[in-house]
């Protein structure tokens, strides 16, 4: 089992089903992961065995692995996937990321108390980087953040890309919708009442090419996905990038 950070001890061996979890855990300490999911592709040369995706992960595999932690999240992995880990007697550290503070706090604990590792510096970078953004100024700008196409699905509410948004002085038009991730018709949408329109390249991959064009009467933020929905060292490039990029 892990222990306090700075107490002696054996390594512990990880297996992480969260793509932004694992990149976290490879810029803090390579060599904990021994096990990632299909999904994880931060760091690019990450060594460690591939166990399934976030939503079918191969708990046989992950049991062979005989990891001291595996981290996940309530969002991004499923409930009967994480039972089962508990039942094949796993140690399983279940995250909750809907907001900024969230995943400084998740982070902290995943790296600190999870893993037994010193604070990393990027988290406090990234902290900082947040903290020295000015607030918005003016009113919040409406805009629909789609995440998918065929159907379309767009940011609904209590999300974590809403609230960075949100710090950004862009209002979701559909944050107090009923659904995390709403599929809504494209006419609706282009009725929203919105000014701007949101395209990550993640998870859909929305380009200049494929997207913009179904939303005539709006200009159009393409984004990194990763730093709209990433929480792990990207953040702090998050803050430096993003803003610009929703002009």
């Amino acid at each position: 089992m892990p222990t306090r950070p700075g107490a002696p001890s054996v390594r512990p061996r990880v297996v992480s089903l969260v793509p932004s979890l694992t990149e976290a855990v490879a810029a803090t300490a390579p060599g904990l992961l021994v096990g990632v999911t299909d999904w994880c592709t931060h760091p690019a040369d990450l060594a460690a065995a591939r166990v399934g995706g976030t939503k079918n992960p191969d708990v046989a595999a992950i049991t062979a692995l005989a990891p001291d932690l595996v981290i996940a999240n309530e969002e991004e992995n499923r409930a009967p996937d994480l039972a089962a880990l508990r039942a094949a007697g796993l140690d399983v550290l279940v995250t909750r990321v809907r907001t900024l503070e969230q995943a400084f706090t998740e982070l902290d604990r995943v790296l600190t108390a999870g893993c037994g590792l010193p604070r990393p510096r990027w988290l406090d970078e990234a902290e900082a980087a947040w903290a020295a953004l000015p607030a918005p100024s003016g009113d919040p700008r409406p805009a629909v953040v789609p995440i998918w196409r065929r159907p379309w699905m767009v940011l609904g509410s209590d999300t974590f890309a809403g609230d960075l948004l949100a710090r950004l002085g862009v209002r979701n038009v559909y944050a107090d919708h009923a659904a995390r991730y709403p599929r809504i018709p494209l006419d609706e949408l282009n009725a929203s009442g919105a000014e701007l329109v949101v395209l990550p390249d993640e998870p859909y991959r929305f380009t200049a090419d494929d997207g913009p064009e179904a939303f005539p009467r709006l200009p159009a933020a393409l984004v990194d996905g990763r730093l709209l929905t990433w929480y792990g060292p990207s953040l702090a490039r998050a803050a430096r990038e993003l803003p610009s990029a929703l002009r």
